[in-house]
């Protein structure tokens, strides 16, 4: 068994060219990083994909996944939602790790499939949620954790864009409910629903029951390089109510129509003791009240004692979206190296037992439990419980 991890890739596109992004910074910033061969990226186009191969760093292309799972150490599956389940379960039967971005699959059972393979399987299955490897986000756990903000009330998150408000707006795989599974609901409240559980889920519990409401504002978009136009079977935005375990209340919403908002992910979290405030467009902040202080105080998530930041420049020189992309991907790989020879530490002071990676398949199940609970209530109109 050879030290290096070969890795396989399957998608170059927007998320394809993020983690490739990743993979080529390990070795400069975390040089404690496994060793890891980008052996092959695979796509349909194979033009693109040698474009792709070339700028990537990639070994070699292959216009199959069929062709690659038996052959790497570690799967990347970054391609769109209705290819995450049979690449990825093929994957772990054949004995790779595997690592597939966000959400886990277009419905509930298929990600219940995909869990179900990967407590099969020997390897570490993890979800790309990269906004837990945020540096304010990790600093944010560590309070609540600490009890900093006591008992936790309410939690409060949304997640607004904008690209789709001119009804004109080309039609793409993410409004095809049977290629995405769902539209604002899965893209983008996957990731709030993610970040609230990671956050609180230690204090507040689990989430027990949702209310939701779906709505789709424009029901067809024109079809590229053609003159037709395609329904679009998804949500625009999403509202939902959320009770959890202990008493905690929680409201999550996320739309594409929410004009002047590019990538505005926030998370607001208040407790007994304390309240804290984070915003994906302020990456590197977090407003932080606790104690006896009469309002937020900003605290700038730049210094070496942060999570993460060591690896990186001196205090107040910040970081971006990318960089969470590198630190996912480190934890992800430390694990995998782990679970082929015990005792790695994480960049985050953590010691990753026998291998684990969080958020893991069985992470990413409860997520899409909660996404398709909202769908649910949206169809009946009332309150659905969890499991």
């Amino acid at each position: 068994m050879s030290d290096k991890l070969s890795v396989g890739v399957l998608g170059y596109r927007f998320m394809g060219k993020a983690h490739s992004n990743a993979l080529a910074r390990l070795p400069m910033f975390f040089p404690e990083a496994p060793d890891v061969e980008r052996t092959v990226i695979v796509g349909r186009d194979e033009d693109a994909l040698a474009d792709a191969a070339d700028r990537f760093g990639f070994e070699s292309t292959a216009t199959d996944w069929r062709d690659v799972v038996d052959d790497v150490d570690v799967f990347y599956n970054l391609g769109p939602n209705h290819l995450h389940a049979e690449p990825s379960i093929a994957a772990l039967e054949a004995g790779a790790h595997v690592f597939c971005e966000k959400p886990l699959a277009p419905t509930l059972d298929e990600a219940e499939a995909m869990r179900d393979a990967a407590r099969d399987a020997d390897g570490v299955a993890g979800c790309a949620f990269n906004y837990r490897f945020v540096p304010a986000i990790q600093y944010a756990k560590g309070l609540i954790e600490d009890g900093e903000l006591g008992e936790i009330h309410h939690v409060r998150g949304r997640y607004l864009q904008d690209w789709l408000v001119d009804p004109e707006a080309p039609w793409a795989w993410r409004m095809d409910k049977d290629l995405a599974g769902s539209g604002a609901l899965g893209d983008l409240g996957a990731h709030t629903i993610d970040l609230a559980r990671f956050l609180v889920g230690n204090t507040a519990g689990d989430i027990e029951r949702v209310s939701g409401h779906l709505q789709t504002f424009v029901e067809e978009r024109p079809v590229p390089g053609t003159d037709e136009y395609k329904p679009v079977t998804v949500d625009d935005a999403y509202t939902a109510q959320a009770e959890f375990e202990h008493g905690a209340i929680g409201s999550f919403e996320a739309s594409r129509f929410a004009n002047g908002h590019k990538n505005d992910h926030t998370i607001e979290i208040h407790g007994s003791e304390g309240s804290l405030k984070f915003s994906l467009e302020r990456l590197n902040e977090l407003e932080v009240k606790t104690g006896d202080n009469r309002g937020y105080e900003t605290v700038l998530v730049t210094d070496e004692s942060d999570p993460y930041i060591d690896h990186w420049w001196p205090p107040g020189h910040v970081i971006g979206w990318e960089h969470t992309f590198v630190h996912e991907n480190y934890e992800f790989l430390t694990a995998v190296a782990e679970r082929r020879s015990a005792g790695s530490q994480t960049a985050s002071g953590e010691v990753a037992e026998d291998g684990e990676f969080h958020p893991s398949f069985d992470d990413a199940y409860e997520v899409q439990q909660v996404l398709d609970a909202i769908e649910r209530s949206d169809a009946s109109g009332e309150w659905v419980s969890l499991e």
